[in-house]
């Protein structure tokens, strides 16, 4: 029946609506609607047993109680009681105590004989199967991650953030709706930091995100041209995203050892004619390399000359301590260059909040395709990492996070150093939180992955990242994740495999 209602221990709704479509029902197949005609017992029992088998959705749901349904067919209450008795007797609905009657959870087998239907069910959608490229968190716990480019959670301002939530928490702003475009004084807190880096922002022009991850996903299914270039090895996560939105990518190879071949990116992008690059411009995850400010410049000027777009992921330049910034992608070729950056790895996993910066033109339409699949950020998280900003404590969580990731870092290379095979080398990217180790072609990559599993150290190989052939032999070591302790284990482990 229309107005069973799904669960146990739940209250029957009836609403007029509900009790009109009933009768409708009732009066075309047995003319209940007659002034003064009365359904029979049996004319009751007939009606609820061909909905309840014509409608297998119905399994579990309660039905009406005794003296709400008596009421609307206006028959006593016996006469339901004894249907219902009937019901019951032929297997179709079953009692579970004070709670009531529901609908038998193995009446549609019975059903299907009766009728002669098949026990097929409804066919699942097509849907893309793309493959999983993280482990799940579980299955890690045991491990030691050497790959990760997470920060470690116990450098977490974990007592502080929870400050700042219960903060947000009494804001009476947040009961008044979602800005699609996100917190405008997170955006104006944004902006002025940028604006100190001499990175042209204004509040206007900034869109936050669930992530950075999200700024990738509206940007492939904005873009009117489907082609886009990026690096190789490319960030693996994004490249899944780039094939997820059948965009035509285009890899520029990046050896982390030599830099950029300028000569080769420059045939490759007036070949391929990208509508947009993607780079990041500081610790490129996985290689850890840094573009230097002429192949920034480079990539400007080729914008200009073959009119493509520029779209900088700027996760990692704040993660090196005493540094000079050069100038960024944005800051050389203006507003029109897409900036995006991320507090998520700087602060906590599970803290998901990115932003990008465009000019009013890009971030206007950035906000009408983010409004088309989540409204906003999740406010409260908005909120709260505003109050976080504000109160200074960002800034004295860097300074801290810098310090830690100095400590690693060099720690990580003085054991490399102790340790490795001489065949065995590795880039020393100044900071960040990954560098890449490069082995001898002769190392089954595969079966060093499995070997180290064994000792309880997980790697993780990028071959999903590159665009054809690989060029690296090898894989990325993150740093800032393992402890000292816990690093000089998994090197340890490592050195000893390679032996």
């Amino acid at each position: 029946m229309d107005c069973f209602v799904k669960g146990q221990g739940q209250k029957a709704c009836w609403d007029k609506e509900e009790e009109i479509r009933m009768e409708r029902f009732l009066s075309v197949n047995f003319g209940a609607s007659q002034p003064g005609s009365r359904l029979s017992f049996y004319q009751i029992v007939e009606v609820i047993s061909q909905q309840i088998q014509s409608d297998s959705a119905l399994q579990g749901c309660r039905l009406p109680p005794i003296r709400v349904l008596a009421h609307q067919l206006g028959v006593s209450k016996n006469t339901i009681s004894a249907a219902y008795e009937e019901l019951k007797a032929k297997g179709l609905v079953e009692s579970r105590g004070r709670i009531g009657l529901f609908v038998s959870l193995g009446w549609d087998s019975f059903s299907r004989q009766f009728k002669g239907q098949s026990s097929g069910q409804v066919p699942l959608p097509v849907l893309k199967q793309k493959p999983s490229l993280r482990l799940s968190l579980g299955s890690q716990e045991k491990f030691l991650l050497l790959s990760s480019v997470f920060i470690d959670p116990s450098l977490a301002p974990k007592e502080r953030l929870a400050n700042c939530f219960r903060s947000a928490l009494k804001s009476p702003g947040l009961s008044r709706g979602t800005d699609p475009q996100g917190f405008l004084p997170l955006r104006k807190k944004i902006a002025e930091r940028l604006q100190k880096r001499g990175i042209a922002a204004q509040p206007q022009q900034i869109m936050t995100t669930v992530g950075s991850q999200q700024v990738l996903d509206l940007l492939c299914r904005s873009m009117q041209s489907k082609v886009i270039a990026t690096e190789s090895p490319a960030y693996d996560l994004g490249k899944a995203l780039m094939e997820m939105n059948e965009m035509v990518s285009v890899g520029l190879p990046v050896d982390p050892f030599k830099g950029v071949n300028l000569i080769q990116w420059e045939k490759m992008i007036r070949e391929s004619k990208p509508g947009l690059i993607y780079l990041t411009s500081n610790f490129q995850n996985p290689t850890g390399y840094s573009y230097s400010s002429r192949e920034m410049t480079q990539v400007v000027e080729w914008s200009q000359t073959y009119g493509f777009g520029i779209l900088e992921d700027d996760w990692g330049s704040d993660m090196l301590s005493y540094s000079e910034f050069k100038p960024s992608l944005r800051a050389l070729g203006g507003d029109n260059v897409l900036y995006m950056n991320s507090f998520t790895k700087k602060l906590l996993p599970s803290l998901r909040l990115g932003y990008v910066v465009g000019n009013e033109e890009s971030i206007s339409a950035l906000v009408r395709s983010k409004s088309l699949t989540v409204s906003s950020a999740p406010p409260i998280i908005e909120a709260a990492l505003f109050e976080f900003l504000d109160r200074g404590y960002y800034d004295a969580h860097l300074k801290k996070v810098q310090q830690e990731l100095d400590a690693r870092y060099q720690n990580c290379l003085e054991l490399l150093r102790n340790s490795m095979p001489q065949d065995v080398r590795w880039t020393s990217p100044g900071g960040g939180p990954v560098l890449w180790l490069e082995l001898p072609k002769s190392i089954d990559l595969e079966q060093l992955v499995l070997r180290l599993k064994e000792e309880g150290v997980i790697v993780r190989c990028s071959h999903d990242a590159f665009f054809g052939t690989p060029h690296l032999h090898g894989f990325k070591i993150g740093y800032a994740f393992l402890s000292i302790q816990e690093m000089q284990i998994a090197i340890g482990k490592l050195s000893q495999v390679l032996k």
